[in-house]
């Protein structure tokens, strides 16, 4: 049992668990976000033109079914709004990600062995000799 447990702690650490675990964080808070978004922005401004408050409120009667249609509206809506943002914020990601390799700072160039030091002190003092 004691080897169970350092194994899944083990796990647990791995830094891929922890960004998973933030992302699904802030994911749900983005989602509260987005759908208030929708329901209290967007949804009173398309309501106008459907006549309707929500899209929750379209409802198809058939026989004692009600076919509320109109949730499903609602949520296919959600998710083209969130799939957007996060589409346009992995585009930004992935452009930073691009400048960053474009840009890598060239390696400075060696140092001059202690023989091409000699070498061109030699040909320093030969210039200076046929100038004379």
């Amino acid at each position: 049992m004691k080897k169970f447990l350092q194994e899944f702690k083990k796990f647990a650490m791995r830094g891929n668990v922890m960004d998973l675990a933030v992302g699904v964080i802030i994911g749900g808070a983005f989602s509260a976000i987005t759908t208030s978004l929708i329901n209290d922005i967007l949804m009173p401004i398309i309501g106008i033109f459907v006549s309707a408050a929500s899209f929750a409120d379209l409802t198809l009667e058939v026989g004692q079914a009600v076919i509320t249609y109109g949730n499903f509206i609602q949520a296919v809506i959600n998710f083209l709004i969130m799939a957007f943002v996060v589409f346009c914020m992995m585009k930004a990601i992935n452009r930073l990600a691009r400048k960053k390799e474009e840009n890598p700072t060239p390696p400075a160039p060696p140092e001059p062995s202690n023989e091409e030091k000699l070498l061109t002190e030699i040909r320093d003092l030969l210039k200076e000799r046929k100038s004379c």
